[in-house]
């Protein structure tokens, strides 16, 4: 996936019913752009074995701290 320019990201985010000022366009595509690079990575990890946060319970997991 190439970058978001920021006409690109002006033109999303219009459709999206979220007009933007021309000022904003570029820090929004920059945004935009590093929270897709932040994603990759992500997508990247291999979690093996490590169940879906759906089946943690918080009430389940009991600590004790020594004091």
């Amino acid at each position: 996936m190439s970058d978001l320019t920021p006409d690109e990201a002006a033109s999303l985010a219009a459709r999206a019913g979220l007009p933007l000022a021309a000022a904003r366009h570029t820090t929004v595509a920059a945004v935009a752009n590093h929270i897709h690079s932040v994603v990759r990575v992500l997508r990247d990890l291999d979690f093996g074995d490590t169940p879906p946060a759906s089946t943690y319970r918080a009430e389940e997991d009991v600590r004790h701290v020594a004091r």
